[in-house]
C-alpha cells in the first residue's frame, strides 16, 4: 500500500477517533474529507455542536448519513423529517443502518410527519412519498403504542391508514372506522371489512398462483366453496392449515391429510377441539406429534407466532415476532421458560420483559439456542454470554458489537482465536497487561487496526505508526493522540482550518 493514500486514512481514522474534540471533527465536514463521511456521519457517537452542523449541512451525503445513525437518539435522526431532500427522509423513514435487533421508535410528530406526508407536484421525486412511507412501515419504527392510537387518532388520514391494521383492530375501533365522519375513513375501512368476508375473498381471490393469492389464503376470511376447491385440486392447502379463519370442518380434513407438512400447521393451531388435538398427539409424524404436544389447550395465535419464529432460525431471532402482531402476554413467556422444552425455553428468552430471576435461570441453561438468544434479547442478559453468542454466532456480531454489555475488557485469553472477529475484539482490551503489539502484524486488517487503535501501546509507538499504510487508519483513531496532533492529521490531509474556510 502506497504513502499516497496516507491522508485518506488518517481523515477515516481521526473520523472514528472516540477522544476527538468538536473542533476536530467539524473540520471533517469540508468537500476534501468526504471519504470520512460515513464514518463521522453514520457510525460514530457525535457531540451537540457537530450534530448541529450536520443536520444543517449543505451535503446530501452528509444529512443521509446522520439519518441513518444508530448512535443518534431518534428526537436528533427526526430532525431531517422535513428535508429538502427526498432520498434524506428515505434514509429517516428506513431507519438505522444495518438494521439490527429492535429499531427505536421514532416520536410521534416525526411519524405523522412522514405517515401524512404529501408529494410536491410542482417537482419531480426520485422517491415519492408513499415509497418514503413504505419505507418507514417496514422499518419497525412505528411504536406499537402509536399503531394503536392511530384508529383514533384526529388525524383523518392517520384514521384511514389505521384501517389497513384490520385484522389487528378491535371489534369497537373497525365499527368505529365505519362510522367515521370522514368520508374518506369510511371508505378505506369499508374496504379493509372484506378481509373478513369470505364472499368478498372468494371473489378477489386469484386463480393464478401469486403473492396476492397466497396473502388471502394465509390471512384472510376463506369461503368452504374456495375450501373444496383447494382441497379437491391439493392446492395450497398448507396456507389453509394455517389461516385462523378456516372453517372449523375443513380444519378438521385438513388435520387428517396425507402430508406432515399440513398436519403439522393444523397441530399448532389455537382454535383446535381437544379431541382433535390428542388424535394429532398421536400422529405417526414426528414433527405432527411434537408440535401438538409442545403446548396444551387453550392457546394464543400470537404464542403460534412466536414459537414459529424459533422453529429453525433460533441463530437468527433478535427483536419482537412481527411489529404488526400483538405480542403474547409476558405471563406466557414466563411459563416457556419453565418449560422442560428447549423449544419453549428459546421462546423465553426472546422476551426483552422476564424478570431477573428468570434471566439468571435461563443464563445457565444447557442449551446453546437458549443461552444465545436470552444475549440477543433481554437487556439484562449477562456479559459472559453475550461474549460467548459473539464467538459461537459470527452472523450476529454486528448486533452484538452494538450492546453495552458485550465485554470489551479482560480478553487476553482471545488474542490469539483463530476467528479474526474475536481476535480483534481482543486487541482493543484497555485492561490487557501489556500493549497488543504483537497483533500489528496480524495478517487480518480489522486486528491490525484494532491494535493500532489500543490506547495501551505508547505514544512513540503510535506516533510511528501513523506513517505506515496498513497501521495509519487505526493508529489515527486512538484516543491517546492529543488533539493538537489530529489537527496536524488534518492539515497533513490539506484539510484548511474551521476558522478560515
Amino acid at each position: 500500500m502506497s504513502s499516497a493514500v496516507l491522508p485518506e486514512l488518517w481523515l477515516r481514522g481521526v473520523a472514528a477517533n472516540p477522544a476527538a474534540p468538536s473542533d476536530v471533527l467539524l473540520r471533517l465536514l469540508t468537500p476534501q474529507a468526504r471519504p470520512a463521511w460515513t464514518i463521522l456521519c453514520e457510525e460514530r457517537d457525535l457531540p451537540a455542536d457537530v450534530v448541529e452542523a450536520v443536520v444543517a449541512h449543505p451535503e446530501r451525503a452528509v444529512r443521509r448519513g446522520f439519518a441513518r445513525n444508530r448512535h443518534a437518539a431518534p428526537e436528533q435522526r427526526g430532525r431531517l423529517v422535513n428535508d429538502s431532500d427526498a432520498r434524506v427522509r428515505a434514509a429517516l423513514a428506513s431507519g438505522p443502518r444495518p438494521r439490527l435487533g429492535r429499531a427505536v421508535a421514532l416520536p410521534d410528530d416525526v411519524l405523522e410527519t412522514l405517515l401524512t406526508a404529501k408529494d410536491d407536484s410542482s417537482q419531480g421525486h426520485m422517491l415519492t412519498a408513499d415509497e418514503i412511507r413504505q419505507e418507514l412501515v417496514l422499518s419497525g419504527q412505528i411504536s406499537q403504542s402509536f399503531r394503536r392510537r392511530m384508529a383514533d387518532h384526529l388525524n383523518p388520514e392517520l384514521r384511514a391508514q389505521a384501517a389497513g391494521l384490520w385484522l389487528w383492530l378491535t371489534p369497537r375501533r373497525r365499527d368505529a372506522l365505519l362510522a367515521d365522519s370522514n368520508p374518506a375513513v369510511r371508505e378505506t375501512a369499508r374496504g379493509h371489512r372484506r378481509i373478513l368476508d369470505p364472499a368478498a375473498m372468494e371473489a378477489d381471490l386469484p386463480e393464478q398462483g401469486c403473492h396476492y393469492r397466497d396473502l388471502l389464503l394465509v390471512n384472510y376470511a376463506v369461503s368452504h366453496a374456495v375450501a373444496e376447491r383447494c382441497l379437491a385440486d391439493r392446492r395450497d392447502l398448507w396456507a389453509l392449515a394455517h389461516n385462523p379463519h378456516t372453517p372449523g370442518d375443513i380444519v378438521t380434513r385438513l388435520a387428517r391429510d396425507p402430508d406432515p407438512h399440513v398436519r403439522e400447521r393444523v397441530a399448532a393451531r389455537a382454535d383446535l377441539d381437544p379431541a382433535l388435538l390428542a388424535e394429532l398427539a398421536q400422529d405417526p409424524d414426528d414433527t405432527v406429534r411434537n408440535r401438538a404436544l409442545l403446548q396444551p389447550l387453550p392457546r394464543a395465535w400470537s404464542q403460534r407466532g412466536a414459537i414459529d419464529r424459533i422453529i429453525g432460525k433460533a441463530a437468527q431471532s433478535i427483536g419482537p415476532v412481527d411489529e404488526m402482531l400483538v405480542e403474547p402476554e409476558r405471563s406466557w413467556y414466563e411459563t416457556c421458560a419453565a418449560s422442560t422444552h428447549p423449544l419453549l425455553r428459546r421462546v423465553a428468552a426472546t422476551c426483552p420483559e422476564l424478570p431477573e430471576e428468570l434471566v439468571r435461570r435461563l443464563a445457565g441453561d444447557a442449551d446453546d439456542d437458549v443461552r444465545h438468544l436470552l444475549a440477543y434479547n433481554h437487556p439484562l442478559a449477562p456479559p459472559p454470554i453475550i461474549l460467548d453468542a459473539f464467538i459461537a454466532t459470527p452472523r450476529q456480531r454486528p448486533y452484538l458489537r452494538t450492546l453495552s454489555r458485550l465485554p470489551r475488557t479482560g480478553l487476553h485469553q482471545l488474542l490469539d482465536h483463530d476467528d479474526p472477529d474475536v481476535r480483534a475484539l481482543a486487541a482493543a482490551d484497555t485492561s490487557l497487561t501489556q500493549p497488543p503489539v504483537h497483533l500489528l502484524a496480524d495478517p487480518e486488517p480489522r486486528v491490525r487496526r484494532a491494535a493500532a487503535a489500543n490506547p495501551l501501546l505508547p505514544l512513540a509507538l503510535i506516533s510511528s505508526l501513523l506513517n505506515a499504510p496498513q497501521h495509519a487508519e487505526g493508529a489515527a483513531a486512538n484516543p491517546n493522540l492529543p488533539a493538537e496532533r489530529l489537527h496536524e492529521l488534518l492539515d497533513l490531509s490539506g484539510l484548511l482550518p474551521v476558522a478560515t474556510r
